[in-house]
């Protein structure tokens, strides 16, 4: 079955005919392959033998993933300002079904799922649509559960999940490439999911836009963005650990754990932050990740981390645009390595995708969306 395919002005007519939102429709920014899955060169995507990728849906923008527990994917997007649903109702590997959720939103990145109700963020706020599955057709404007968070766009946007207690948990990152944040930035709070209970989980982070928590230690992991202007290998990306509330990860201080910041580390030494779980490489762009908990993969992927990476936009040689693996053992980091390659052709510098969340299915196969290239992949094995 072919995937239904929307243009940018189509998805935003039907945002206003279905929901009715008065908000203006804000301008798309248009990626290099909008409705052409069929024309994505997938013969380039290098992964280990047995694994095979496919389109499994097309969403323009797509940025970061939810799915409900009767199989509706929910996607966020940044600048487009769109909330999508998509589903496979045939059991075809492929999304026959499209929704537009909601238009005109402040870079909607972020969603999340909880007893029904579909949350979504903004730069400054969280919006719950209540039994969003009997309302896609038409799900309203949602109710705004909270509207505190800072109003900056750099950094603004946010990826969110709900963790094993309960909360959702919810990012700013820092407002600049670097500086001092004040108390609002460069952090992970975490709310009740009506919006009550405003409190910080971690602090020192620079930006991160990708969260999981351990399948056994339910233990938090996540993502954050090494700081510009040190130059093509310094400082690498993180990968870091929250075991606990109330832990520093050193930012604008210390970078890596061990990289002083030229302007503000004077006066500080390592040891009084949270050193990273794993480096990852410089300026990769790591954005979602989760543990593979899935029965499709082989046995040595079990509750290893894949993260996906967005790729850099300011290195001399591009980096990223891949899904890494970063291997793990009781608990910690003991390796990092690539998964899957091919979006970036390391000859030209030229680019055709860039992977932005991982996502793992009931089935064991894995989605992985794409903002560049306008799609979601499924990512399968088979011996």
């Amino acid at each position: 079955m072919n995937i239904l395919k929307f243009t940018p002005i189509a998805a935003a007519l039907i945002g206003l005919i279905t929901l009715g939102n008065s908000n203006p429709i804000k301008s798309t920014s248009s990626p290099a392959i909008t409705g052409a899955s069929d024309s994505l060169p997938l013969d380039k995507i290098k992964m280990p033998a047995g694994f095979s990728i496919s389109v499994y849906a097309e969403v323009e923008g797509a940025r970061s993933m939810a799915m409900s527990p009767s199989g509706t994917l929910f996607v966020g997007t940044q600048k487009a300002g769109f909330v999508y649903a998509v589903k496979d109702t045939d059991g075809d590997h492929k999304a026959d079904k499209k929704w537009v959720v909601a238009s005109g939103m402040n870079n909607p990145n972020g969603v999340a799922v909880k007893n029904g109700s579909l949350y979504v963020a903004e730069i400054s706020k969280v919006t719950r649509f209540s039994d969003i599955e009997n309302k896609l057709e038409s799900p309203g404007k949602g109710e705004v559960i909270f509207d505190k968070f800072p109003t900056e766009w750099p950094h603004g946007w946010k990826y969110i999940a709900f963790g094993p207690d309960g909360k959702l948990y919810v990012p700013v990152g820092a407002p600049f490439n670097i500086g001092m944040p004040d108390d609002r930035h460069a952090a992970i709070f975490r709310i009740n999911d009506d919006g009550t209970g405003y409190e910080t989980f971690a602090s020192g982070v620079r930006n991160t836009v990708g969260f999981t928590w351990h399948p056994t230690t339910k233990e938090l992991w996540f993502t954050d963005n090494g700081r510009d202007g040190m130059g093509d290998d310094v400082p690498f990306c993180e990968l870091n650990n929250a075991p606990k509330q109330g832990m520093h990860f050193g930012y604008p201080y210390f970078h890596n754990g061990t990289v002083k910041d030229p302007k503000f580390g004077e006066g500080h030494q390592p040891s009084e932050f949270t050193a990273p779980a794993q480096n990852l490489g410089a300026h990769v762009a790591p954005l979602g990740l989760k543990f593979y908990t899935g029965k499709m993969f082989p046995a040595e992927f079990k509750d290893q981390i894949f993260i996906a990476e967005h790729g850099s936009w300011n290195r001399s040689k591009k980096s990223g645009y891949r899904i890494s693996l970063v291997n793990t053992e009781k608990g910690k980091a003991t390796g990092y390595k690539t998964f899957a390659t091919g979006w970036l052709d390391e000859t030209s510098q030229e680019f055709w995708g860039r992977p932005v969340d991982v996502l793992v299915m009931d089935d064991g196969s894995m989605l992985v969306s794409d903002d560049f290239a306008g799609v979601i992949y499924r990512i399968s094995y088979k011996k």
